[in-house]
């Protein structure tokens, strides 16, 4: 089975509020076999429109990315979020 990327691009209006959204989002990551490749750090924006904080993470399959987007604790995550940053996320199978 093929792994599976988040690719997230966030601007981040509320620094509390979206620190919230980071605690409980990293721990339904975590229960579903995610893991951060790239959190934040430097980028180079070559297309497109930039967003200061852009995010990787790794999942043992799609089906375990969409799990853990649609699990309770990450929706949780998500009232946080929402109104306190500007986002774009993709779940994106990996290639065998």
């Amino acid at each position: 089975m093929a792994g599976a990327f988040w690719v997230a691009h966030v601007t981040v209006s509320d620094e509390e509020a979206y620190m919230r959204y980071a605690a409980l989002a990293t721990e339904a990551i975590a229960a579903h076999g995610g893991e951060f490749l790239a959190r934040g750090g430097k980028a180079i924006q070559k297309e497109g429109r930039a967003h200061p904080r852009n995010v990787v993470a790794k999942f043992p399959s799609l089906e375990a990315a969409n799990a853990c987007y649609e699990s309770a604790t990450y929706q949780e995550a998500l009232s946080h979020a929402r109104g306190a940053s500007e986002r774009d996320l993709v779940l994106i199978e990996a290639l065998d």
